[in-house]
């Protein structure tokens, strides 16, 4: 299962790895700024989950 935390330690690796972050760096920055770099590096990335996607998605990987 993947925890909150093991997911912000692997983001926060490739923040620094990708766009030279810090730990600071990506710590201080909000989701919007992160996705602003993602989406710069990956324009035909696609788009976020609706509410119904994820309601589906929170019932079938209950976090316990």
């Amino acid at each position: 299962m993947t925890t909150f935390a093991g997911a912000a330690r692997r983001l926060a690796g490739l923040a620094g790895a990708v766009f030279g972050w810090r730990p600071d760096d990506f710590w201080r920055a909000t989701p919007a700024e992160l996705a602003a770099l993602v989406r710069a590096c990956a324009p035909e990335a696609a788009t976020p989950p609706d509410a119904a996607t994820i309601a589906a998605m929170q019932e079938t990987f209950p976090d316990g």
